[in-house]
């Protein structure tokens, strides 16, 4: 198969051009930025405001279409700043960050032939015959469809884009100068430590051989249950770049197929992936914390009465939480299960977050948390038209994902807001994907026996 003429040939991974572009981009927005403060210094306060917004909105707009051109680690970067920066950014700039698109043009095959050559080595690269049009691709890496010629096995190698990992530091240091250099946001220790984290989450992201055995790993936690299907390790092709699993066949969660489904169908799928996240928390202690609906995918039943099953993806956002965290969150739930304010007091004591805040924004929080945890009560308090007449939670109709977020916005108004620990925000990102998805798929589904067996009674 002959090269696409629209492929690249290569990513801009040098520092100077990298750093050239992103040093251009940040001084023709700063100079914006300025002009347009200028323009507006005899403006009434009110005016004044609208045209910051404004502008802030126009260059960021300008800077995500810069960044975007660069391909490789700094999208991912901006990606993870606008999941996890709301509480650092300006609305504006998160807005714009979200409009990064994971979805890149594809390296030419004559690129990649080379990359997986090196890496494989002569022998094992002739035992496969590698399909030259990637299946996927994304801002750090894509992927190729393959078979082995001496079982006919059907394999996918997902190839590590090169000299993306190298890129990283200096990738996320030029970020970090454009938003200084452009005043978007003010370098507190918290937004250092945010930074320390999607830098850690970045080297991460790369690390194959780590992400190898996570995917072992959660391929043993649910290898017995047929619920699920998580790829299989092919370690004889696998090397620091390169990634091989077995081809598992299915379609997009958010598909017309998925959605045309019976209502028992997708009840049946809404509760098996809920039943992931409970195992995550209360058994494993391990977490994929990236709600991208891409990371999954389901595999129809081929006949009548079998079981739908739901494709477990990539396990490079795989994280473990500490013994204490995982303690807090348990805690947390129980106590919301059983609407008990005093158990939730008692699981937040001890933890500086909690401790430092004042019992008026604790009591939001526990609120919230109660808000968070009504999928899982006895329905009792919720909303009249969020429950069908056989006692069913009908999350389409809940709104909870737009209520909770609204009910979070208004606690970090606040004058008394203090910038939650970066491990609390990757369990409520992961809560928030997790209820999109049910909402998305329309479950209406009872889940409260799904956390029963991992409460005590208090």
């Amino acid at each position: 198969m002959s090269d696409n003429p629209n492929e690249m040939k290569r990513l801009k991974t040098g520092a100077f051009e990298r750093r050239l572009s992103m040093a251009k981009a940040g001084f023709i927005a700063s100079t914006r930025l300025a002009a347009g403060a200028a323009g507006s210094m005899f403006a009434n306060p009110e005016d004044r405001e609208e045209k910051r917004r404004r502008a802030m909105a126009e260059q960021a707009q300008y800077l995500v279409r810069e960044l975007g051109k660069l391909k490789g680690s700094v999208v991912k970067i901006g990606q993870m700043m606008a999941l996890y920066g709301e509480h650092f950014l300006p609305p504006e700039i998160t807005q714009a960050l979200h409009q990064l698109n994971d979805d890149t043009t594809a390296l030419s095959w004559s690129t990649m032939e080379t990359v997986i050559r090196n890496q494989l080595g002569e022998n094992r690269y002739n035992e496969l015959d590698i399909d030259h049009s990637p299946l996927g691709t994304a801002s750090l890496a894509q992927v190729h469809r393959a078979r082995r010629k001496s079982d006919g096995a059907e394999l996918v190698l997902k190839v590590q884009y090169p000299g993306v990992a190298q890129a990283i530091d200096s990738d996320l240091n030029l970020v970090t100068q454009l938003l200084k250099l452009t005043k978007a946001v003010p370098m507190t220790r918290e937004f250092e430590e945010w930074l320390d984290e999607v830098r850690m989450m970045m080297h991460r992201e790369v690390n194959y051989p780590q992400e190898m055995e996570t995917t072992r790993l959660f391929h043993s936690y649910l290898k017995d249950d047929p619920r699920y299907i998580v790829p299989r390790i092919l370690s004889d092709y696998c090397t620091e770049t390169i990634l091989c699993m077995s081809f598992e066949r299915g379609v997009p969660i958010n598909s017309p197929i998925v959605l045309g489904l019976s209502q028992e169908r997708r009840n049946k799928l809404a509760l098996a992936s809920l039943d992931v996240c409970v195992h995550e928390v209360f058994e494993w202690g391990e977490m994929q914390t990236d709600p991208n609906f891409g990371n999954y995918l389901v595999r129809l039943a081929e006949h009548e009465g079998g079981i739908d099953q739901i494709v477990l993806l990539d396990f490079g956002a795989v994280r473990d939480f500490s013994d204490d965290l995982i303690t807090l969150a348990r805690g947390l739930t129980r106590g919301a299960f059983f609407k008990n304010r005093d158990l939730m007091r008692e699981a937040m004591a001890g933890f500086g977050f909690f401790d430092n805040m004042p019992n008026s924004s604790r009591e939001g929080l526990i609120d919230l948390m109660f808000l968070a945890i009504e999928p899982f009560s006895d329905l009792s308090d919720a909303p009249a038209e969020t429950v069908t007449a056989d006692g069913k939670y009908i999350w389409a109709k809940s709104r909870l994902h737009i209520r909770a977020a609204t009910h979070a916005a208004k606690s970090a108004a606040s004058k008394n807001f203090t910038v939650p620990p970066k491990e609390l925000m990757f369990l409520t990102r992961k809560l928030m994907g997790a209820y999109t998805f049910m909402t998305v798929i329309d479950a209406q589904v009872y889940a409260r026996d799904l956390l029963k067996p991992y409460m005590k009674a208090p």
